[in-house]
């Protein structure tokens, strides 16, 4: 049997059933789409490291308290897109979803969780957010109330409200700032680095590999998303136009890093895994070329662009850390 005919299409109810305290917190984990929490996480581990490595110091509790308000404006903006994407239809009509990467969590669709429910849990999460970044500001001051400001508006905005970012061919820029150019730089500064512009084009690989993650992702999605009015970029472009936007990103983050390189930042050999990299992103833009014809290859693609965030990521991590110790 093929690995392709044993996927899911779908959670399992039977999985999420029950009314204890276990159960609930399993359902609304879950239905956060867990599988995409390293985008937030490691951008922030990330950050770290390079604040550590200007100011030659850290702080534990602050990067705890970011890592939480992150990983939860993170969960928050998945619940969300699930009620927005519910509201106007699309991932109800997906039949061309590849469970769990794309087509939302379906908890809603498979009657796991209701919209309300799902909706609640959304704001209950930007909640706890809020009091993460309350206590950054008590420790850090104002400048946590914009970073914190940025990354709420940006998640409720992706899906809800009045423009809708994702359905304006706006999606990938969003998520580029949200789960890169913020965390990166924000964890940074609450290291004691300056936000200059070292710091900025140190963030925009990680910008860059979350933004290809998000692009990837709507391929399979571009039947259901058009017919909804959910204009997302590869429904504006198409298979291979996207593929070419996608490859152009992975690239420019190889680039952004030997910037870095030639400047001093990161030591001279940092280029190396980004640029390696690029066989994986070039082997996935093949992928999406091919769209949801062949699920499977598709499928593999999404999983390596996710690779190619967790790799790039863990590298500049080392890089920054080299750079502090030797």
């Amino acid at each position: 049997m093929s690995s392709q005919s044993v996927r899911p299409l779908n959670p399992a109810p039977e999985e999420f059933a029950g009314d204890s305290f276990g159960r609930s917190l399993k359902r609304a984990f879950h239905a956060t789409r867990p599988k995409f929490y390293p985008a937030s996480v490691l951008p922030v581990v990330t950050g770290t490291a390079w604040g550590a490595f200007v100011s030659e110091s850290f702080d534990p509790y602050v990067c705890v308290l970011a890592l939480l308000a992150t990983v939860c404006v993170h969960a928050a903006a998945n619940a969300l897109n699930d009620v927005g994407d519910e509201t106007i239809g699309t991932d109800g009509r997906n039949e061309n979803r590849i469970y769990p990467y794309t087509g939302g969590s379906r908890f809603i669709q498979m009657g796991i969780l209701s919209q309300s429910r799902m909706l609640r849990l959304g704001v209950v999460l930007l909640l706890v957010a809020a009091v993460a970044g309350m206590l950054l500001y008590l420790a850090r001051g104002p400048i946590v109330l914009a970073f914190g400001l940025i990354g709420i508006a940006l998640a409720v905005l992706y899906s809800l409200g009045p423009f809708r970012l994702a359905s304006l061919g706006l999606g990938e820029t969003a998520v580029a700032v949200a789960f890169g150019v913020l965390p990166v730089s924000g964890a940074a500064w609450l290291q004691g680095a300056a936000i200059d512009t070292s710091l900025i084009v140190f963030s925009l690989p990680v910008s860059a590999w979350v933004a290809a993650i998000l692009l990837i992702n709507e391929v399979p999605d571009i039947e259901a998303d058009g017919a909804s009015g959910k204009n997302t970029l590869p429904v504006r472009l198409g298979n291979a136009a996207t593929a070419a936007l996608y490859l152009g990103i992975q690239i420019a983050a190889a680039f952004f890093v030997t910037i870095l390189a030639i400047g001093g930042d990161l030591p001279p050999l940092a280029p190396l895994v980004p640029f390696a990299l690029l066989v994986l992103a070039w082997k996935a833009a093949a992928g999406i070329r091919g769209g949801t014809a062949d699920r499977e290859t598709m499928t593999k693609s999404i999983e390596g662009t996710l690779g190619i965030h967790t790799i790039g990521c863990i590298w500049l991590t080392a890089c920054a850390l080299f750079a502090l110790w030797f």
